[in-house]
């Protein structure tokens, strides 16, 4: 026998319309935004999303599929506006020289990976997380934000010490490019370690044009060493 439409309870009915409702995905993207950048994919529950979200745990599954299905569009987000300042330091003409696109891109890169914006620091606290304790979408979010910099950064140093891709002296540059520019995202023990992490536009302006002038002296003594 079917079960006729009218057999089904009211508040029944009513649960499964909230379900479906986006706002109700809305405030479950928002509520396991700030679980997972707090605390981490491992340490968040669902239970603890949903009750932030005041929905039930069936809305993640109906949504999501799962908390780690819940988490990829957490991170999705995370990785556009990545993309989206990659995206900036990496856009500058192939005509301009190599050491002025180096340039340009420390320039932009810093003062956005540096800020302290509240809009971005989830960004950088969901990032934290997930290379101290890698998820299953690990290679995933490596291949969409990390990698495309990565191999920008590699053509433009073996330009700049005018050799192949693979000489290990191009994976050592771009190592050491990066590892400038990250020190200065924001974080706690930074803070306590470094005394007087630069915040204004102006000292963060200086610090980049350090790392860039320091980097060009380190690739032009690496292209002496052969």
């Amino acid at each position: 026998m079917t079960t006729s439409r009218r057999a089904v309870p009211a508040r029944v009915r009513a649960r499964d319309r909230e379900q479906r409702d986006p706002a109700t995905r809305e405030r479950l993207l928002a509520a396991a935004t700030q679980r997972f950048a707090d605390h981490g994919f491992n340490n968040v529950k669902v239970r603890d999303v949903c009750r932030d979200a005041r929905a039930n745990v069936a809305a993640v599954n109906y949504h999501f599929g799962d908390k780690l299905g819940l988490y990829r569009e957490v991170v999705r987000a995370a990785i556009d506006a990545i993309r989206e300042a990659g995206d900036a330091s990496m856009a500058v003409g192939r005509d301009m020289p190599a050491a002025d696109r180096l340039r340009h891109y420390v320039r932009t890169y810093v003062p956005r990976l540096a800020s302290r914006d509240s809009r971005v620091a989830w960004i950088h606290n969901l990032m934290r997380h997930e290379m101290s304790e890698p998820t299953p979408l690990a290679p995933w979010i490596a291949e969409q934000a990390i990698f495309p910099r990565i191999q920008f950064l590699s053509e433009l140093v073996a330009e700049l010490l005018g050799c192949k891709l693979g000489d290990r002296r191009v994976a050592w540059c771009v190592a050491s490019i990066q590892a400038q520019c990250l020190i200065y995202a924001p974080h706690r023990f930074h803070d306590i370690a470094f005394k007087g992490m630069p915040t204004s536009a102006s000292d963060l302006e200086a610090v980049a044009d350090h790392i860039a002038e320091f980097s060009l002296a380190g690739i032009r003594k690496a292209t002496k060493r052969g």
